[in-house]
């Protein structure tokens, strides 16, 4: 059995319900699942919980995996997304403190920086793209050879040191930005040598006998979070669908625009590429999503600035983890407002502090209570696994 790749072990498990492949599969990759989660719960009770669920996903999606699968990239991103569904609100409160954490030390020479490394991996990694992801896992996580990691990639070696190169630079910088400065190589050692952790020695069987009955077996606690990251891995899906599908409509033509992001009376300034109207069939993939579309929205969230129905504004104002608040100064401004038109929604895509985000845009015309007028283009988005539209700028 040992003989066996990944890909050919999971075609066995898949065609033919093979349990010793799948088991192989367990203790192949037990212990970097495991080590995803237990940095992300730094319990080890809840690592082993999570560790279950996602080969209890593995095997109930084993025969829609694809042939040229990167079965170790898909499970690092498996355990990363189950690990977010546990414990969500904790991991944004901790990413915010540890930031804090990482600006306080960054004149401060650690002599093993892996402590404030830890906590901040998986985030860097959820920044790369598939592909790098599935390089830097391959060559780091599961210690392959450049070669082997060519030839997983469907490349050359030349091509695989190319690409994780870049990636590590990615990772490099992303760690720089939040306080920890080291170079390529000693970041690549620590990730090397500390990133995969021994598992339980009982763990792999425990999960291999759960997960081979597909979850039938598991308590409820667990069954709860499989429903919940598999909802996750759905929207993640679904959002780059309709990314990719949006944005390869979009008419090319770039403007460059004072956007006024002001939730909180701060004022960041956009560049964004306008794009032709969203069609109706657009509006229909909103919709089927979220049960409303982008003008909808913006008609509700400005009705409810005019009547001054502040609980109503809020669920369109406070999205968990933002530093924005829906203050007085915006109460004032914007409340007892009249809507004079709204236009049709575009989208764009929008750079800020050197990143991009795409979404939507609805033009609008308000008047305020002090007879002002004002036209602009509030952005709205839901880009989130609770299909909840929050207000992103434009006001």
């Amino acid at each position: 059995m040992h003989e066996l790749d990944d890909n050919a072990l999971l075609r066995e498990f898949a065609e033919r319900g093979s349990e010793p492949a799948f088991a192989e599969l367990v203790t192949r990759h037990v212990n970097k699942v495991y080590s995803v989660a237990l940095r992300h719960t730094r319990n080890p009770h809840q690592a082993e919980e999570i560790t279950q669920a996602v080969f209890v996903i593995l095997a109930r999606k084993a025969w829609q995996l694809g042939k040229k699968v990167i079965l170790s990239g898909w499970l690092y991103q498996t355990a990363r997304l189950t690990a977010v569904t546990l414990i969500r609100s904790e991991i944004r409160r901790a990413r915010r403190e540890q930031e804090v954490l990482m600006q306080n030390l960054s004149d401060e020479t650690e002599a093993d920086p892996w402590p404030h490394i830890a906590p901040l991996l998986d985030d860097a990694m959820a920044g790369l793209s598939e592909t790098d992801r599935h390089a830097v896992v391959l060559r780091y996580f599961d210690g392959k050879s450049m070669k082997e990691v060519g030839a997983a990639l469907g490349g050359s070696e030349d091509a695989a040191k190319m690409r994780v190169n870049r990636a590590v630079e990615k990772l490099r910088t992303f760690f720089a930005k939040r306080g920890v400065v080291t170079s390529t190589a000693v970041l690549t050692a620590m990730i090397s040598a500390n990133s995969v952790q021994a598992a339980p020695a009982v763990l792999a069987k425990s999960v291999t006998a759960v997960a081979i009955t597909k979850g039938v077996a598991t308590s409820g606690s667990t069954l709860t979070l499989i429903k919940g990251a598999l909802k996750l891995m759905a929207w993640t899906k679904a959002k780059t669908a309709i990314v990719v599908g949006l944005a390869a409509i979009l008419t090319v033509g770039t403007t460059s625009i004072a956007f006024h992001h002001n939730p909180a009376a701060i004022i960041d300034f956009f560049l964004f590429s306008r794009t032709k109207e969203l069609s109706s069939d657009e509006d229909a993939q909103y919709a089927k999503w979220t049960g409303t579309t982008p003008e909808q929205v913006a008609k509700t969230f400005f009705e409810a600035c005019g009547r001054e129905d502040w609980t109503e504004v809020a669920k369109f104002w406070n999205e968990p983890g933002t530093r924005y608040q829906l203050d007085d100064k915006i109460k004032k401004d914007y409340g007892g407002l009249q809507v004079v038109s709204l236009g049709k929604p575009f989208w764009a895509w929008t750079r800020f502090g050197g990143k991009k985000f795409g979404g939507a845009f609805v033009p609008y015309e308000i008047r305020f209570k002090n007879g002002g007028v004002k036209k602009f283009q509030l952005q709205v988005r839901c880009d989130n696994p609770d299909k909840r539209w929050y207000v992103d700028g434009g006001l």
